[in-house]
């Protein structure tokens, strides 16, 4: 019984872990984590980001259930996510627009990142970002619809997050990225299956597919960007990922569950 015991354990720690990592919500013990078990926890990001998408989509419904209009509901939604996750993702976004896009040096284009500041690039960035899933939630409409939508992108978005540390060296020895520390490969291989997983249950195999596809696409394109211009990765390349994916699987989901199809 003691090892079945432990497992669990560590499963609910590792929640915790995931959970506190991309929300604000004080989940995990406030004890600093065991060299390493931010690494191994993140096999369940796309758990937590699945319950950030549910979040945002009880919102929608009850917004919806007042008779709010879909695009309104749909602001409500994406202000709801913003908030659980402290707008993290969002700011990584931004900042790594900055940085790729302000900076001739590489020195240079990490010390943007790091700036609290937010340039052009930022600002343009995050008004494509929300205005873009803001379009797609608001064209699929039905409640239950966006439901499914906001589930599969906020746990794909994160799912591809494992994968994308382990294969991408941390661009400086002293940022978040570089603390978590290296994904092992079980943890990347439940994430990336939970991830899958939940695409083909909402929005069925072939447009899952299609998710993947793309989510891949922009992995590969982000990694080589971040990987020439600053040498790898940051938390804020991270962010940035996420934020893609999101949107690329909320443009998915607008494309084919438009109009209940």
């Amino acid at each position: 019984m003691m090892p079945r015991f432990d497992i669990l354990k560590d499963v609910v720690t590792d929640l915790g872990i995931a959970a506190s990592f991309v929300t604000i919500v004080p989940v995990a013990s406030p004890k600093p984590a065991a060299d390493g078990a931010v690494a191994r926890a993140t096999w369940a990001l796309p758990v937590a980001g699945l319950l950030v998408g549910l979040t945002g989509a009880v919102v929608y419904a009850v917004a919806s259930k007042l008779g709010l209009a879909p695009g309104m509901a749909a602001l409500l939604a994406l202000a709801t996510t913003a908030l659980i996750t402290g707008a993290l993702h969002e700011d990584g976004l931004a900042d790594t627009a900055d940085g790729l896009g302000g900076g001739r040096t590489r020195e240079r284009k990490l010390e943007i990142m790091r700036d609290s500041r937010i340039g052009s690039y930022g600002v343009c960035a995050l008004i494509l970002s929300f205005g873009l899933r803001w379009s797609a939630l608001a064209a699929i409409a039905s409640p239950w619809l966006v439901t499914l939508a906001l589930i599969s992108a906020h746990a794909a978005a994160r799912a591809g997050v494992p994968a994308f540390m382990s294969l991408v060296a941390p661009a400086r020895p002293d940022g978040l990225s570089a603390r978590a520390g290296s994904p092992p490969g079980r943890s990347v291989a439940i994430a990336f299956a939970l991830g899958t997983l939940t695409l083909a249950l909402a929005l069925g195999p072939a447009k899952a597919l299609v998710g993947l596809v793309l989510l891949s696409l922009a992995g590969l394109i982000l990694a080589r960007l971040a990987i020439r211009q600053i040498g790898g990765q940051t938390g804020d390349i991270l962010g940035a990922f996420e934020q893609v994916g999101e949107i690329l699987i909320l443009l998915v989901a607008a494309a084919f569950l438009h109009g209940g199809g």
